[in-house]
């Protein structure tokens, strides 16, 4: 044999025993054709149950020392950062807040408010269809995502003089590379 590399002879020794198939030997299939079935029942989408990962105070299940945890009900942690999404459509909110966790996180924040606003008050004259608070029920999704949700002790809605139902009074868990 002509000059080969060290990768050929490796590579020559792999295929030595394997022999070309001829044509005859080869079973082809016949393909079948399948009819496909209509299902004429409705199917409603259902929302994603995020309770199971939910750091919301209502359904948190541990993990938090109990002196924390009452210092966190009782709102005795100084926010530290808010930001607040007035006046924000969807995709810009969730691009904010997926951007000033993890900011507060990374600058050794412990507790945060992200202000939503309880959405527009619908007048008997609008549409009683028209969605209200969109980025309200949003941000608890947001908030259990995977990726924020490492970052994330616990979450509730504060008291009123804090924002009540239109914000979300948030303790993030201790940074330990600060």
């Amino acid at each position: 044999m002509p000059d080969i590399t060290e990768d050929e002879k490796y590579w020559l020794e792999a295929v030595k025993d394997i022999k070309k198939q001829t044509e005859k030997s080869v079973d082809i299939l016949p393909q079948k054709t399948s009819q496909i079935k209509v299902n004429n029942q409705r199917q409603y989408a259902v929302k994603q149950d995020f309770s199971t990962y939910s750091k919301d105070l209502e359904d948190f299940t541990g993990g938090v020392d109990k002196a924390t945890l009452r210092k966190f009900k009782k709102e005795e942690f100084t926010v530290e950062a808010v930001l607040d999404l007035h006046g924000l459509n969807e995709d810009e909110a969730f691009e904010k807040v997926d951007a000033f966790i993890p900011q507060c996180y990374n600058a050794g924040k412990r507790c945060i408010i992200i202000i939503t606003g309880k959405g527009i008050n619908i007048h008997s004259t609008e549409d009683v269809f028209m969605a209200k608070g969109i980025l309200r029920k949003q941000l608890p999704q947001w908030l259990n995502m995977p990726r924020l949700r490492g970052m994330i002790l616990v979450y509730k809605h504060p008291s009123e003089h804090l924002g009540g139902s239109g914000a979300v009074y948030i303790l993030l868990r201790r940074n330990k590379e600060i």
